[in-house]
């Protein structure tokens, strides 16, 4: 305890003197959440210093080991960070599919080279990445995917689509799933590869949701050259892999539901006031403190999830009630904000309300429960592997 004491007062004043003031304001658009990549245009100074200082420090990704650009921290010293950024309100310093999903999957099945060569771009955002899984006629059921690639000895030749590739049309490289041999089951012969999405061959077309804006794409693969270098693991062997890495995807949306908005009172309380201390609304006031009754508690779950996780417990199935939770929490949260908000909420491009944020933001949570497996799934596999019950 004494050793995190100490850690955490060393967190707190270099917090202090690094984070930029503009970087403990509130995140109003999508430009203030930083992404990275070879084509990422930074919102201020601020945000690129922010980005820069926290990479060299190793914190964009403290529990990876120093040598691929994290810190090689503790659980217990991650979650000290965490809570002294908090404190001071400041942003994360990169977002990015390679720290929440692709560096869990390379830290565990790739080769030396391959996480030399890719961990330390991701720790500094000098790579932005999307993930090729579903397709057309592969959604939650992803292992019959199609997309073929052939063995041309020292590479391969892709062909075939995805589809929901989060940020494909702004990504640099994509880590994606491709069918390597048809001669066995189904979730046999599918290999994990990595490429860039600028080879020739590869085309991203955006794909608009009832909110107006998508981070979707459709994504075509036609004749594209993938050395093999770029296989990891072996082939065929890839569906290991894939699981693997839902895991961490599942653990990521799930967090949706995490104590990270800002509390559904205030909302309230800023659209409708207060009475005699409290919201008017009774029963929309019942309605909120039963959210953030249950958000408290799924909160603590995610940490002892998590921190059984870092003990080297797997997390299996367990990120499908993580996930499924926490989406419908987050689902649930927008509702009640909207509720809260009456006709003004439903403003679409005004100064006032940011340009509709939260009603493009509420349209927008009806995919959480699609994307990363579908609500259906997730309660398939909950009553599968975690309750037990006999299948059919």
């Amino acid at each position: 305890m004494s050793d995190l004491k100490a850690f955490a007062a060393q967190t707190r004043a270099w917090l202090e003197d690094n984070c930029p003031p503009e970087m403990r304001e509130p995140v109003k658009t999508d430009k203030d959440a930083c992404w990275g990549g070879r084509h990422w245009t930074f919102q201020s100074q601020a945000q690129k210093i922010w980005l820069e200082r926290m990479a060299a420090k190793g914190w964009t990704v403290p529990t990876w080991p120093k040598e691929y650009g994290g810190a090689g921290l503790s659980r217990a010293q991650e979650v000290v960070l965490l809570k002294e950024m908090k404190r001071i309100n400041a942003r994360i310093p990169l977002s990015s599919f390679g720290i929440w999903m692709l560096g869990p999957a390379l830290l565990k099945f790739g080769n030396a080279a391959q996480k030399a060569e890719h961990l330390p771009k991701i720790a500094r955002g000098e790579i932005r990445w999307c993930q090729g899984y579903s397709e057309p006629n592969a959604g939650s059921d992803l292992a019959s995917l199609a997309t073929k690639a052939e063995d041309k000895g020292d590479h391969y030749l892709v062909n075939g689509q995805k589809v929901w590739t989060s940020y494909a049309d702004q990504a640099d490289w994509i880590f994606c799933l491709v069918r390597t041999d048809n001669s066995g089951r189904k979730h046999d012969g599918i290999s994990f590869v990595l490429f860039d999405m600028e080879s020739e061959g590869v085309e991203a077309r955006p794909i608009k949701l009832i909110s107006g804006r998508s981070p979707f794409c459709e994504t075509f693969f036609d004749d594209v050259k993938v050395p093999k270098e770029n296989l990891v693991g072996e082939a065929g062997k890839g569906w290991s892999i894939a699981k693997y890495l839902l895991t961490h995807e599942r653990e990521m949306i799930g967090a949706s539901g995490h104590d990270t908005a800002r509390p559904m009172h205030e909302v309230a309380a800023a659209f409708i006031g207060l009475e005699n201390g409290q919201l008017s609304d009774p029963m929309l006031r019942a309605k909120i403190a039963e959210a953030e009754i249950d958000e408290w508690a799924f909160n603590l779950t995610m940490r002892r999830k998590l921190a059984e996780a870092k003990a080297g417990a797997s997390l299996g199935a367990d990120s499908s009630m993580l996930k499924y939770y926490g989406t419908e929490l987050n689902k649930r949260r927008y509702e009640l904000m909207m509720d809260a908000s009456g006709h003004e909420g439903l403003e679409w491009e005004s100064e006032r309300s940011e340009d509709g944020k939260l009603a493009r933001t509420w349209l927008r949570t009806k995919a959480n429960s699609i994307e990363g497996g579908t609500s259906e799934i997730q309660l398939n596999i909950i009553s599968k592997h975690i309750l037990q019950l006999p299948g059919t």
